[in-house]
């Protein structure tokens, strides 16, 4: 173990440690992306109710979301403490700069802090009370015949020992969940103002962030070839700097002018 010890110790092996952390969370920001563009199907929210049931119930699913929420904190301090290294290497700046460099690059540390502050925000907004608190709860009934849905609101107080509870009207032919109605909370919070402009703001940040860590973890890992780069470059900067950033500010803004 001793190598991988010395690997993962040196200035590389850190940076490596920040590329591999930083792609997965690409990926699981997509994979979120698809999964919380749910919230724009005119369906009072039975499709997205039922996708967040799903990703807090699903053994594999919350295994891997327990290690997504390690591996944003690891990324966050891991990539602050490489700044701090790299201003204790140079305490002293230089009296004339010439740098090249974009402003994400030059400000990774500090637009990542402002995310790691917009992901507790977000998380408090919504996971914590997804799992702790009383919110409402909502009765679906689908037509398995025509796909037709029907929403009803449960009574105030209503709870129930199983996020998802089923039934099955064979003679009606319809097919019903109860669920907690985090959609409706999510539509109401972004009744805020402030929220949505905040959440807007946060978007921002994940563009820049993204449109350089994206395309510089592939060159921390060596893959900075003639032939792959432009395809990594136009990934990183349409798909990870606007399409992603884009997707999830939408939802804030389409709820406030819903």
């Amino acid at each position: 173990m001793s190598w991988l010890t010395k690997t993962l110790t040196s200035s590389i092996g850190k940076k490596v440690l920040m590329s591999l952390t930083g792609l997965f969370l690409c990926t699981f920001l997509l994979v979120h992306l698809i999964g919380n563009l749910q919230l724009f199907k005119p369906d009072g929210g039975y499709a997205f109710n039922k996708y967040a049931v799903f990703m807090t119930t699903f053994t594999p699913i919350k295994v891997i979301s327990y290690a997504n929420y390690f591996l944003i904190l690891f990324h966050a301090f891991w990539g602050l403490y490489l700044e701090y290294q790299n201003r204790k290497a140079r305490p002293i700046s230089y009296a004339v700069v010439r740098n090249q460099s974009s402003f994400s690059s030059r400000n990774m540390a500090i637009l990542g802090t402002i995310l790691l502050v917009y992901i507790v925000v977000h998380m408090g907004d919504f996971w914590y009370k997804f799992h702790n608190e009383p919110l409402p709860y909502v009765q679906y009934t689908e037509n398995v015949t025509t796909g037709q849905v029907v929403t009803k609101t449960m009574d105030s107080g209503y709870s129930q020992e199983v996020k998802m509870a089923e039934m099955t009207d064979a003679v009606a032919g319809t097919h019903s969940i109860i669920v907690k109605d985090l959609y409706k909370e999510v539509a109401t919070a972004f009744q805020n103002p402030l929220l949505v402009i905040f959440y807007i703001l946060g978007m921002f940040a994940v563009a820049y962030h993204l449109y350089h860590g994206f395309q510089s973890s592939f060159q921390t890992l060596g893959w900075n070839h003639p032939k792959y780069t432009p395809f990594v470059k136009f990934i990183g900067t349409w798909v990870f700097a606007i399409a992603i950033p884009l997707g999830f500010a939408a939802m804030p803004i389409f709820f406030f002018f819903k």
